[in-house]
């Protein structure tokens, strides 16, 4: 469900749909359009060239609305072609006006599939190879976010693209919420960083993500402390 349908009873005031394949302006309020389904193809696109549904790593909605609109996309796996990618990225872009029509859409794919087609076994199965190399085997199947259902946001910044840069600073920070430290004050260390760059962010930021982020920081720290009490208990 890309969220063109939706519960008779759903206000109109919020949306309705599986979360990472909503285009950002109809997160934002400004309603489905053909560029909106455009986007959600261009989840799909990432979804086939991957294996697995996009964003799959996130558990909290908040975040991942926010890493939306401020133009963080799934990261595209090395080896993935050139033309397929790049027509990927222009689905995806945070401008509906400078997405593909579906015509133009349809037409940029047949011709990557005539190329394919046409390429021999044995360079076709080197493109394969190396493409399947590159993805990283990991399973997020359980993540909560992978539903349609009702959604509520408020007030949001305006939908952007991410820098190259932006998108390192998101993926390498998603490898720091699956870590733990080895003490607690390895961790109070990092949680000050973290909160001095929250701060920095704090007005692009709206009010209930940076309530929610600040809430689910002191949860991590409170069951990191318990976590350490339980390996010194059985040191002991």
């Amino acid at each position: 469900d890309l969220g063109f349908c939706g519960p008779a009873d759903k206000s109109s005031t919020s949306i309705y749909g599986n979360l990472p394949y909503i285009a950002p302006e109809v997160i934002v309020g400004r309603g489905y359009t053909f560029a909106s389904d455009i986007y959600s193809i261009a989840m799909l696109m990432w979804e086939i060239s991957f294996g697995q549904p996009p964003f799959m790593d996130y558990e909290d909605e908040h975040i991942l609305v926010y890493n939306i609109i401020d133009g963080i996309r799934p990261k595209i796996v090395p080896g993935t072609p050139l033309e397929y990618k790049n027509l990927m990225k222009e689905c995806w872009d945070a401008d509906p006006l400078k997405r593909p029509d579906a015509n133009t859409l349809c037409n940029k794919i047949h011709k990557i599939n005539l190329y394919y087609q046409n390429m021999s076994d044995e360079l076709f199965k080197s493109e394969m190879d190396n493409l399947e190399m590159n993805k990283v085997e990991e399973n997020y199947t359980s993540s909560r976010l992978f539903t349609s259902k009702i959604h509520n946001f408020g007030n949001l910044p305006e939908p952007r693209n991410a820098t190259e840069v932006e998108e390192q600073e998101v993926f390498h920070s998603k490898l720091y919420d699956f870590s733990i430290p080895n003490n607690i004050n390895d961790f109070n260390k990092s949680n000050e960083q973290y909160s001095k760059k929250l701060s920095g962010d704090s007005e692009k930021l709206p009010k209930e993500f940076i309530n929610l982020q600040n809430s689910n920081k002191y949860d991590e720290k409170e069951i990191i402390q318990q976590q350490m009490k339980r390996k010194d208990i059985d040191i002991d």
